[in-house]
């Protein structure tokens, strides 16, 4: 019997992975390369984004009309997402148009034209996506966030890029970012569904091997936390605020641990925040915490909006939730965040585009895939002594906060709140 799970490497590099749902009637396809927000330079900032925009506006052989017909003709969906460390392009079809799939995909990634009257049409369009970003301030205090936690690297500068670096980008800079980074080597091709690997790797080797087979030379400027403050006062109903602090970095020791950590803490409205801040104190609509993780670091983040004059009741109790942690979580705090950590994981097998997505970050990330049951084993082994240590681990003394708001809050404020936070 054929292995589910089965991963073959082309001439020029290109991982390709597959692996078999048996009860699925459609297939995921998606192509992802390890280029993202960290591989620009302040000059070319926002062109990861951009480039994955001008995918879908045309081919040598298609027009952007033609893509969105031959995709919705077959009943397909096609999208992509830039990510601070990669840019996936991915689409979910019919079993039975696989090849449509990867044709297509293979075409947008390789045959780009670069049409200039298409790039200024997009660059308004993305510029307009730009604008709608910064009108929102529950989304954009997390760019803040990132920029004041990494200032002045890669690391904490925004994925769509500032509007003036926006406006001057050129279908020069666009081919030579390209040129340089979308090489066989830096790229998985991953399907899930109804597929079948010997046929996939076929029409993956016809597609792909346009890429070329050499790696870039390009080294990622390693990120440094720094932590800080940061205020963007505007004249709005509610504070929205975030806090946290440097957390870890994909592969380390306490990658589960601080799974459920982030669950007990803030992920759920069972959570710990959820509970305290919102259904016992009524301080807020919404509260949550999240955690990002990177090749060489990560964040922990805590996520607030809340009215004006409840800004230092809230830091308070956020430092004070924090901080409990060290003293222990309970048995059935721990079975709660199992059974939702596991749950997310296993419900996530029975979806193709789920599962597509996972095996290819796993190969770019770890080089490796980790079968679902390693998975399901370390997350069974986590303690309540590992998540109190954890604690201990992220709010060491010695440990610096980040902290942005946007809303009525000025610098010296701000400040004052971070202080409380740490105190």
């Amino acid at each position: 019997m054929a292995q589910a799970v089965q991963v073959s490497t082309l001439p020029n590099g290109v991982r390709v992975v597959s692996e078999k749902l048996s009860q699925s009637e459609t297939v995921a396809i998606g192509a992802w390369v390890a280029a993202g927000g960290r591989c620009e330079t302040k000059e070319n900032n926002g062109v990861s984004h951009f480039l994955e925009h001008m995918a879908f506006k045309g081919t040598t052989t298609r027009t952007a009309k033609q893509i969105a017909e031959e995709i919705e003709r077959v009943g397909g969906y096609l999208n992509a997402y830039t990510a601070r460390e990669e840019t996936a392009y991915h689409v979910h079809l019919l079993k039975e148009d696989l090849a449509v799939g990867v044709e297509i995909l293979s075409d947008i990634l390789i045959n780009p034209t670069f049409c200039a009257e298409e790039l200024e049409r997009e660059r308004g369009v993305i510029l307009q996506e730009i604008g709608r970003y910064q009108d929102s301030p529950d989304c954009i205090v997390f760019d803040h966030f990132q920029q004041t936690a990494y200032p002045d690297q890669p690391m904490g500068r925004s994925i769509l890029g500032p509007q003036e670096v926006v406006s001057s980008l050129s279908v020069q800079d666009l081919r030579a970012y390209r040129d340089h980074l979308y090489r066989g080597p830096h790229f998985v091709v991953s399907a899930a569904g109804h597929v079948d690997h010997g046929t996939f790797v076929q029409l993956a080797s016809q597609c792909f091997s346009g890429l070329p087979a050499a790696p870039s030379e390009h080294v990622l400027i390693p990120s440094h936390y720094q932590g800080g403050v940061f205020a963007d006062a505007r004249p709005l109903e509610q504070v929205h605020l975030t806090i946290g602090v440097e957390s870890i970095a994909f592969g380390d020791p306490d990658y589960y641990v601080a799974a459920l950590f982030n669950i007990i803490l803030g992920s759920g409205m069972s959570s710990r925040l959820f509970q305290e801040v919102r259904e016992k104190r009524g301080l807020v609509y919404s509260v949550h915490s999240s955690r990002d993780s990177y090749k060489d670091s990560g964040t922990l983040v805590i996520y607030a909006g809340t009215g004006e004059d409840k800004c230092e009741e809230l830091v308070q109790i956020l430092r004070d939730e924090c901080h409990k942690m060290v003293e222990g979580v309970t048995k059935e705090e721990m079975q709660r965040a199992r059974a939702q950590s596991k749950a997310s994981l296993l419900m996530g097998a029975e979806s193709a585009p789920a599962v597509c997505s996972r095996n290819a970050e796993h190969l770019l990330i770890y080089d490796r895939l980790i079968p679902r049951e390693e998975i399901v084993a370390r997350i069974e082994a986590v303690t309540d002594r590992e998540v109190a240590h954890f604690t201990e681990r992220l709010f060491s003394s010695d440990q610096a906060a980040t902290l942005a708001v946007v809303g009525p809050v000025k610098e010296e404020r701000a400040q004052k709140l971070a202080r409380l936070f740490q105190s």
